[in-house]
């Protein structure tokens, strides 16, 4: 394996003469070692030069510390007291639970793929998009309600899934990341006298559980389009929302079933599903492939207000465009700027229109929804 060719990131190769080498030392000494380490596997795609870039970087500092805060995490509801081996708590794993730990499998298989054929960075991929979406962002939220006021059984399978699945994580990043994995690792209730002397995890780490991974969808679709009509119309996260979701057949008797994380990762007070859930006028509304989601905004929105403010943000968007436009179309511009100063307007004007897209999107759908 030969790596490819490490530029800046313009694609320049690196000269002492242009003054854009990056110094390694500077960089493990800004953002930490395992940070650094993790980009430049990330970047490296085989047949694909390298345009470094200190922002990524920092992005993976920021992986680094979700890694370090969900550790924190799970350590402290541990409380000190003895874990018993996943195997002892099989038959009292939530559907969380079943889900993570099939998704576990899953990942196990990618990068052990990956691994073998070289491609470092899908390994690296897989590995961040499983620990920071999946982990971070989906079952830890799903679990603490669990942790926090669940009974003895739950809360045992729960805090066993738990460090189970931080402890293959760890030893699935440590080639990556080995010094937060090892600090990390040597605070888990595990006996060993290192992660470097643990075997690498298998597939058989994971318990593969298709059905609990098909139930997960159905929810996490189902909270995902509750979020981007809060999140496109603006409503604060901590207002809650009464939703109504007109859904049929398994779908339905998932969602029936597990309203609790519905409620919880939606932050949903009321919720009603059904097959025959009716439009109530005056309700944002959203579809997917096999439900329809309505959220009632009497009392959480002002329709007109909110299309007033979209206007007017848009009208900014489109004078900047303007302005934009004006300036790249001037060819004393173009050739006399630097080609940095030309690009970043380029970049900008790339941005803006697709602000300004997503504002009359926005302004469209909300006439719609008053008028329906």
């Amino acid at each position: 394996y030969i790596h490819a060719l490490v530029r800046d990131e313009h694609g320049q190769k690196m000269s002492k003469s242009k003054g854009n080498v990056v110094d390694p030392l500077v960089m493990t000494e800004r953002y930490g070692t395992d940070a650094f380490r993790f980009t430049l596997t990330a970047f490296a795609a085989q047949g694909r030069d390298i345009k470094f870039s200190e922002k990524r970087v920092e992005g993976y500092r920021h992986f680094v510390n979700k890694i370090w805060n969900a550790s924190r995490f799970i350590l402290m509801n541990l409380e000190g007291e003895e874990v018993s081996p996943i195997g002892e708590n099989i038959a009292h794993l939530s559907l969380a639970d079943r889900w993570i730990l099939s998704r576990l499998c899953g990942v196990i298989e990618d990068v052990i793929s990956s691994l073998d054929d070289y491609r470092f960075n899908d390994a690296a991929s897989s590995l961040y998009q499983f620990i920071w979406h999946e982990l971070c962002d989906w079952y830890i939220e799903m679990v603490k309600p669990t942790l926090y006021k669940g009974d003895e059984l739950s809360k045992r399978a729960a805090k066993s899934t738990l460090i189970h699945t931080l402890d293959v994580v760890l030893r699935l990043l440590h080639p990556f990341m080995p010094f937060l994995t090892e600090e990390v690792w040597q605070k888990l209730p595990i006996e060993g006298e290192s992660i470097y002397l643990e075997p690498y995890p298998k597939p058989s780490d994971g318990i593969l559980d298709e059905k609990a991974e098909e139930a997960v969808k159905i929810i996490m679709d189902a909270v995902s389009t509750i979020r981007t009509i809060r999140g496109e119309l603006n409503i604060q996260p901590s207002l809650k929302l009464s939703v109504l979701i007109n859904v049929s057949g398994k779908p339905k008797d998932v969602l029936l079933k597990h309203t609790d994380y519905i409620k919880k990762l939606a932050n949903v007070e009321k919720l009603e599903i059904g097959e025959d859930i009716k439009k109530v006028k005056g309700a944002a509304f959203m579809s997917t492939a096999y439900m329809s989601i309505y959220v009632p905004l009497e009392g959480v929105l002002d329709i007109d207000t909110e299309i007033k403010r979209l206007e007017k943000e848009l009208k900014k968007r489109q004078e900047s465009i303007k302005i934009i436009q004006n300036k790249l179309a001037n060819e004393s511009f173009i050739t006399k700027a630097p080609p940095k100063v030309v690009e970043k307007e380029r970049k900008r004007l790339e941005e803006l229109s697709t602000e300004a897209e997503r504002f009359k999107d926005n302004i469209e759908r909300l006439s719609q929804w008053k008028d329906y």
